[in-house]
């Protein structure tokens, strides 16, 4: 679960990431820079980087470390295999 700071953190950069892909639409729609454009879009991409990290730490610091401290083996290696799983994509590789 996301807690509620996270999440107004989170929506808030996502508000500001839309914003930004209408720009970029507008920019399309009036024949602007190709290398403007471009620009704006590693702008939108850096921004979801950010999110990503936001929300990965939060998985971390909560889901990952109640199971780690659960007596139950069975549930640590599962947030274990998920969280490479996510580290690994997150990292754009397949495993």
């Amino acid at each position: 679960m996301i807690d509620p700071e996270t999440k107004e953190t989170v929506l808030a950069r996502l508000r500001r990431i839309e914003g930004q892909v209408k720009g970029v639409h507008r920019m399309v729609a009036e024949d602007e820079y190709c290398v403007d454009i471009l620009l704006q879009i590693a702008a939108i991409q850096g921004a979801l980087t950010q999110v990503q990290k936001v929300l990965l730490g939060r998985h971390i610091e909560s889901c990952v470390r109640d199971a780690l401290r659960s007596g139950r083996q069975r549930e640590r290696n599962r947030k274990i295999r998920e969280l490479l799983d996510v580290v690994t994509r997150f990292n754009g590789e397949r495993r």
